[in-house]
């Protein structure tokens, strides 16, 4: 149980479910924690290192059956999101990529070749996934990809570019969505292919501790069967961005909660004018507002992933999910360097890389615009996004 805890959540959870949650906050204390703060500064992660001790202990794609997978719930997984972002959501980025995207697209599209080949390695941590549906000329806009596939005999030859790829400087597979003549589909395409490039992009004022990378396809052939072959139209790569929101939705909180946790402790512990921080009705007042906030998000995300165990959730549930939890937990970091005044930007604190890296989480697997205009639908029954 956590100090801001103020509606006795954990009675909510059962003990499995609170014993995953144990064991991911540990690692996290002691492979993220020590070491985030220099890894944001240098803008270098050691992904490798990380994603083999997160296979080890079952993290990666543990959500899914079989293959290597742990099978786990959707709260467990979230729970595992949340302690994962509140050490840092670059450390979440890179296990929600490789579950909830790669794995998971292939998991759910793939052949059975395919899920053979490539789950168990990444399961493990041994080979890491990337997903490349973001294109440097079509973010929000997937529709109007520019990434061609086209037939060669019996092979496939892929050209075009993708963007802002999580995990694509380090990725043994990408999982590429490209336009066909019979619409979109998606490829299995081992990075080691001709024709294929990775560039990792720099200078990042967010999402430091995390590899991003844009891939570029020159002509790069495929065999027929590196297609996936149930992924069929744009609905494949969007149900596969459900998944990996419903982790946003859970991980948001972790870094919500990382900074209320600073901000009530330097609270009650810096004196101004002769008394704590907390003492001041204004503090007090900040600090309940962003306790209010938290747990009605956790609350949110509980309910959200009690209905994905239950196969009923909706993809206009997770818009509601992600805008609501992203938008205030970016809130609440913000308000939070206040209270921490200039020590609120030193990296000594969490509080401004959490608040950097959110503002990245704002923006990918659908941007605040998108899931309002996404629920407006849901609301209204009239599309706005043509």
């Amino acid at each position: 149980m956590t100090a801001v805890d103020l509606l006795d959540l954990d009675a909510s959870l059962t003990e499995e479910e609170r014993q995953i949650r144990a064991v991911v906050r540990q690692v996290v204390d002691d492979l993220v924690r020590p070491h985030v703060a220099g890894w944001y500064e240098a803008g270098h992660v050691p992904a490798r290192e990380l994603a083999r001790e997160f296979g080890r202990l079952g993290l990666l794609g543990m959500h899914l059956t079989g293959y290597g997978c742990a099978g786990s719930t959707a709260v467990a997984y979230g729970l595992a999101c949340l302690e994962l972002e509140a050490g840092d959501s670059g450390v979440r980025s890179l296990v929600s990529v490789q579950g909830s995207l790669a794995m998971y697209a292939i998991w759910r599209y793939g052949s059975e070749e395919q899920k053979q080949r490539w789950l168990p390695a990444m399961a493990a941590g041994e080979a890491i996934g990337s997903f490349g549906l973001t294109e440097p000329d079509h973010g929000s806009d997937p529709a109007s990809m520019a990434t061609r596939a086209r037939r060669d005999g019996d092979d496939w030859v892929l050209n075009g570019s993708k963007m802002w790829i999580t995990n694509a400087p380090i990725a043994d597979v990408a999982v590429i969505w490209a336009r066909t003549d019979s619409g979109v589909g998606g490829f299995a395409v081992p990075m080691d292919t001709p024709g294929v490039t990775a560039r990792e992009i720099t200078r990042k004022m967010s999402l430091r501790a995390s590899l991003t990378g844009e891939i570029s396809l020159d002509d790069v052939r495929l065999p027929a069967d590196a297609q996936l072959p149930d992924a069929t139209g744009l609905k494949a790569p969007l149900s596969c961005l459900t998944e990996a929101r419903h982790g946003i939705v859970w991980g948001a909180l972790g870094a919500a909660r990382d900074c209320l946790e600073t901000a009530l402790t330097y609270a009650t512990t810096r004196t101004q004018f002769g008394r704590p921080l907390a003492g001041f009705q204004l503090t007090q007042a900040k600090l309940a507002d962003m306790a209010v906030e938290w747990n009605k998000g956790c609350l949110l995300a509980l309910q959200l992933g009690r209905l994905a165990d239950a196969g009923k959730l909706r993809p206009e549930q997770v818009s509601v999910g992600k805008l609501n939890n992203v938008r205030e937990a970016l809130a609440i970091a913000r308000q939070c360097r206040t209270i921490l005044g200039a020590n609120g930007v030193s990296g000594d604190y969490p509080v401004m890389r959490h608040a950097n890296n959110l503002e990245s989480v704002l923006t990918y697997e659908g941007t605040s615009e998108i899931h309002q205009l996404v629920i407006g639908q849901r609301l209204t029954g009239v599309s706005a996004f043509t």
